[in-house]
């Protein structure tokens, strides 16, 4: 058997007009700014729906420790008619994500 050397080729790092696909170092810094307020944004929402998690969680347990059944379907329609009616059909789509995350973690 012979040894075999991995050659990697270090590729510079890209540009910040590169990354972004802006064609001035202007937009580009407007796109890189933007984008990291959007990463910002992303990390609050994961970290809202993990709350909302944790209380559909506490709110599965009391209904089905009372005899009730662990989804609520006439609570579910609420919510999608809310997304829906805040966000237009995406929301719809957008809150059934949701509530697939939150319901069954009981």
């Amino acid at each position: 058997m012979t040894a075999q050397t991995a050659t990697t080729k270090t590729l510079p790092p890209k540009t910040l007009t590169e990354q972004t696909g802006a064609r001035t170092d202007e937009a580009a810094s407007l796109i890189g700014d933007a984008r990291e307020r959007i990463d910002a944004l992303d990390d609050r929402i994961i970290g809202l729906i993990q709350e909302r998690m944790a209380i559909s969680a506490v709110i599965q347990e009391a209904r089905i420790s009372s005899g009730g059944r662990r989804v609520n379907l006439a609570r579910e329609m609420d919510v999608l008619a809310h997304y829906r009616d805040a966000l237009g059909k995406p929301g719809t789509a957008l809150a059934m994500t949701m509530l697939e995350l939150c319901r069954g973690r009981v």
